[in-house]
This record gives structure tokens, sequence and C-alpha cells, in this order.
């Protein structure tokens, strides 16, 4: 009778946890403060040879993104925020400034569903529009926009079955051809590491 009645409680609890992580949204919106910090790998100006370079400044965005669940393990995330501004130096002195909105989507793996503390990694598409350039008073644009891959590892610390903290980092991939008079001077390698912190809440 001892080992029926057990038996029936290892049930029970069983189905309760299923059904728990069956009701769970598969939504998880994180609100991130990120730093963007670029590679500065960009090609001499003037061709080989030529010591000056391009420098894209660093500094810190807000970042939204949304991720969905299709398995506890499987997950997709798509990275939002309005276009940035940044300063361009040559050779430590200012040049002008150029925008670029950064959308990414990614593919996540979490090691860890449900747990305390879920660690993931997570690779995917950037695509980055550049606009309002202004470099040389005019005399020098970027000539395309930018699709590259997306790199990323991060982890979600659970405060309940709500909210929860983020750690994430990615290397994104973001490159353009400077023309200066029509004429290719320089390719931008801005290829940023973005370190952000937030929080998440699954509805």
């Amino acid at each position: 009778m001892k080992n029926s009645i057990l038996s029936m409680m290892i049930a029970v609890l069983g189905f309760t946890a299923t059904a728990a992580m069956a009701q769970e949204s598969p939504w998880l919106v994180r609100a991130r403060a990120v730093h963007i910090d670029p590679a500065d790998k960009s090609d001499p100006v003037g061709g080989a040879g030529a010591s000056d370079r391009l420098h894209v400044s660093d500094k810190w965005i807000p970042e939204v993104d949304i991720a969905y669940f299709f398995t506890p393990h499987w997950a997709a995330e798509l990275v939002l925020t309005y276009p940035q501004k940044h300063t361009v130096t040559l050779d430590g002195a200012s040049i002008g400034t150029f925008k670029h909105l950064p959308p990414t989507l990614t593919a996540q793996y979490h090691f860890l569903p449900g747990t305390t503390i879920d660690p993931y990694v997570g690779a995917g598409l950037n695509y980055t529009l550049l606009s309002k350039v202004a470099l040389l008073n005019g005399g020098a644009r970027l000539e395309h926009d930018s699709l590259g891959l997306a790199l990323q590892a991060g982890v979600d610390f659970r405060i309940d079955s709500r909210w929860s903290v983020n750690l994430d980092v990615k290397k994104v991939q973001i490159r353009s051809d400077v023309e200066i008079d029509g004429v290719r001077a320089s390719r931008v390698k801005v290829d940023p590491v973005l370190l952000g912190l937030g929080v998440g809440y699954r509805f």
C-alpha cells in the first residue's frame, strides 16, 4: 500500500511539472544596456603603405530583444534598437559621423532550461542599415549596407518563473567600403563586440 501511494505521489508530481512546463509561454522579452566596442580593423586610407586608419567610436546603447522558444532548449532571438550614431576619426581627428541600425537574428541553444542558471549559445545573421553618413564634409561616403555573421553566448539567471537577469555577449560582423570622390579609399571593419546586461520577462 505504501509503495502504491508513493508511486501515485511521484506520478502526480511528474504530471504537475509537465503541465507547468506546457503552460509556460514560449515568449521571452529582454531589455538590455549594451556596450558597443568596435574592432577598428579598417584598411589604411590611401591604400597599401599608408598608415592612417579610420576608427569608429564605442558607446552604450539601449536594446530590446524578443525570443521565441520552439522547445525548452531551442529558441530564436530578434535583437532590436534604434539607429545609433558613431563618430569616425582619422589619425586621431574627427572626420564626421554616421548612423547604423543593426537588427540581428540568432538561433539559440539553452543548456539548462527551467533551472536557476541557464547558459546558452547562439549564431545567426546581422543586417546593418547605414544612414546619415557625413564624412569629410560630404566628400566621403559608405558604399553599402552590411550583411554579416553574428555569434552569441550568454546566461539567464532566473529570479522566479517570469523574471530573470541576463548577461550576453555578441560578436557581429559589420563592414562597408569607404569612397572619397567616387574612389574606394578604405574598408571599414566595425566588427564590434556587444556586451549586454539586462532583465528578461517570460510571458
